[in-house]
């Protein structure tokens, strides 16, 4: 569906936005508006990473948002965002995607009360309101990532967790390298020729949202470790008191060996003390085993 939503009569530019074309509408565009046939194919991939190519009379953007989708095992760039691709000039911008998107009629509401100068400034509203949707989702993984601190640290024997920080952890990646590959994009909205206070203010929310993510990619790296070295610590505990119980035993085992033995010929099967002599001899062993940990400060 082409949808005319600025008229070059009365702005000096226009834009036309695109959703889920049919081959036909999109070759009727790609002809009038003399797209490149790689670029036109790279607008179809949907799972297109985040790029900036500058043509002699336009240039081309594929921008990633993010889906906010809520599923606890999506992973993927597929599952986490959607793509936007923008071809602009001077005298037009055409945006196509294959959904529709909210944050399309909130950009067409914020157009319609103030008057885009020229197509430049519309560009910097279109990818400011694409960085806005990494806005909600961020909290979401900053709320998840709070919540794994505390179980790691608080609560360790609780949850199976390992599987939600792997989860976590593909995701804030994820995302942060989308950011990443949209430096071009963000670098040449705010140019040294076409820069201005606006786009500085997309510049500052680009940088604000790849440090966040930095952040919590970092921390949920941390969790990750200390986990690891939190069930490392709690194996070793669990050896050390087996091996402290199995010290215990091995000498009044080996006692009991002996003991057991059936030879008819040893000195203290006649003789009457031999029994409760052998018990003391046992619990003499023990204490001195234990006078011993103790002194080694092994208990």
């Amino acid at each position: 569906m082409v949808n005319k939503i600025i008229s070059k009569t009365a702005n000096g530019f226009e834009w036309m936005d695109i959703t889920a074309p049919s081959d036909d509408e999109f070759a009727e565009v790609a002809k009038k508006y003399k797209l490149h046939p790689a670029l036109v194919k790279d607008c179809l991939q949907p799972d297109h990473l985040p790029k900036f190519e500058r043509l002699e009379n336009y240039s081309f953007i594929i921008f990633r948002i993010c889906t906010g989708n809520d599923l606890p095992e999506a992973d993927s760039v597929q599952e986490l965002t959607h793509k936007i691709a923008i071809f602009y000039a001077d005298d037009f911008i055409l945006t196509i995607h294959r959904k529709k998107q909210t944050l399309f009629d909130e950009l067409i509401e914020s157009v319609g009360k103030q008057k885009c100068t020229g197509s430049h400034e519309l560009l910097n509203l279109l990818i400011n309101a694409c960085l806005g949707t990494y806005d909600q989702p961020l909290k979401k993984l900053s709320k998840s990532v709070d919540y794994y601190e505390e179980i790691v640290f608080l609560r360790p024997k609780n949850a199976p967790l390992l599987k939600g920080l792997y989860y976590l952890k593909r995701k804030i990646d994820l995302l942060k390298q989308m950011l990443i590959l949209s430096y071009d994009i963000i670098d040449n909205v705010d140019s040294k020729e076409l820069g201005d206070v606006n786009t500085r203010d997309t510049r500052d929310q680009y940088i604000k949202f790849q440090n966040m993510f930095s952040s919590y990619s970092e921390n949920i790296h941390q969790l990750l470790n200390i986990y690891f070295s939190a069930s490392s610590q709690r194996t070793n505990e669990t050896m050390r008191i087996l091996t402290i119980f199995s010290v215990f035993f091995m000498p009044l085992t080996f006692i009991v060996g002996i003991y057991g033995m059936n030879f008819d010929f040893m000195p203290e099967l006649k003789w009457k003390l031999g029994y409760p002599g052998v018990m003391l001899l046992m619990a003499v062993v023990t204490v001195l085993i234990y006078i011993w940990f103790k002194k080694k400060k092994w208990l």
